[in-house]
């Protein structure tokens, strides 16, 4: 028996956007074949590096390109095992069966985030770092910041099931996560921000083997279609 078939689980830690395609396609058929039990923790980018920078784990990371490059220069990851996944857009959802509001232009955008009762942003999350310095750049964070639902990291539009928000603001994969939402559209490509996100394999691991395969699993044709189904777009080549 091989160390690869004796390694039975491994750690992840990645960001949010990946996770409906990990959790309904990419990591059950890689378990089902390798017999690897994935054990995962989903939370946003800027949490995951702070918790490696206090020294924690895991075999497998998934960040946002820039942070990845991050753990590249701080020897943290070997870069020979990094993959490139997908793009991810930023969209806005509302609780099901809630009109929707037109945000095909800035101009329809900005008006109906105004029009919202609360808006619901995650402070720890690419998004919600992004639409905070967005909306101070269309004039409205005063008049947003009055009445949004701000958490400190999960999935916003699980606020629009519970009544404290009537719009979310999140990667459209995350927003997807949430069931019987209903997403309204992507920003307008004006002011959209396009999150790109890489795996790699931490350095230091006892079970690099089945790292190794699960890395090779987050790309492909059969991975392609789980990012497409989820919401974001894999990235070709």
């Amino acid at each position: 028996m091989t160390s690869e078939t004796k390694t039975r689980s491994l750690t992840l830690m990645s960001a949010l956007a990946v996770r409906g395609a990990f959790e309904n396609g990419i990591l059950p058929a890689f378990q089902a074949e390798t017999g690897i039990q994935v054990v995962p923790e989903w939370t946003p980018t800027t949490v995951i590096m702070s918790k490696i920078a206090a020294g924690e784990r895991a075999d497998v990371v998934v960040v946002i390109v820039d942070s990845m490059d991050r753990l590249v220069e701080q020897g943290k990851v070997d870069p020979a095992s990094r993959v490139e996944l997908a793009h991810s857009r930023l969209g806005l959802a509302v609780p099901p069966g809630a009109a929707h509001p037109d945000i095909s232009t800035v101009e329809a955008f900005t008006k109906a985030l105004l029009g919202a009762r609360s808006v619901a942003y995650s402070k720890g999350g690419a998004s919600g770092i992004y639409f905070q310095k967005l909306i101070e750049t269309l004039g409205i964070a005063d008049a947003i910041n009055a009445k949004a639902t701000a958490i400190p990291a999960g999935f916003t539009a699980e606020k629009l099931l519970t009544g404290e928000a009537d719009m979310a603001v999140q990667q459209v994969s995350e927003l997807m996560v949430v069931p019987t939402v209903e997403i309204i559209g992507k920003f307008p490509e004006e002011v959209q921000q396009v999150t790109s996100f890489s795996a790699a394999i931490m350095r230091g691991i006892s079970n690099t083997a089945a790292a190794e395969r699960l890395i090779a699993s987050l790309t492909g044709d059969r991975a392609a279609i789980a990012y497409r189904a989820s919401g974001v777009d894999p990235i070709i080549g």
